[in-house]
């Protein structure tokens, strides 16, 4: 059986499954998380399967940084975090079995411990605001994109 079929992260990256996309390119594909720690949780997601971090080509290890960049920018201009917090999780910690970089904004005290529970987040707002949240992203990645490149 072809891997692709067998990865969840995979199945993500390259949208064989539902996703909130707020940013692609050749290389990755930027999602929003479905439990998301704050409003603006994004994944980024190599397009071809990678494990560990260790496992990613300098083409696409390149691709990861430079799309957390751009996420990282337009999260700050909408949401006004106090910080973002860049995390991988790997090996028997990673749920995905595929490599995913989380970009999450952060605020003034907030337990980033949450995050690593087994408890459900209070998240329900953020949740009814996906599809708002990913057209904001989207929208702020096209537009800083486009003052990059002028």
């Amino acid at each position: 059986m072809n891997r692709k079929m067998k990865c969840l992260g995979c199945s993500l990256a390259n949208k064989m499954e539902a996703v909130n996309v707020i940013y692609e390119n050749d290389s990755v594909c930027c999602i929003l998380d479905h439990d998301p720690f704050n409003e603006g949780h994004v994944l980024i997601l190599p397009k071809q399967h990678a494990e560990d971090v260790d496992d990613l080509n300098e083409e696409t290890a390149n691709a990861v940084i430079q799309a957390a960049r751009l996420i990282s920018k337009a999260i700050k201009t909408l949401y006004k975090p106090d910080g973002i917090t860049i995390c991988q999780n790997g090996g028997i910690f990673s749920e995905l079995t595929h490599f995913h970089m989380h970009v999450v904004p952060r605020y003034k005290h907030q337990s980033f411990a949450d995050f690593y529970l087994e408890m459900p987040l209070d998240n329900g707002d953020s949740k009814k605001k996906l599809l708002k949240t990913r057209n904001e992203l989207a929208a702020m990645i096209t537009k800083n994109n486009e003052e990059i490149n002028h």
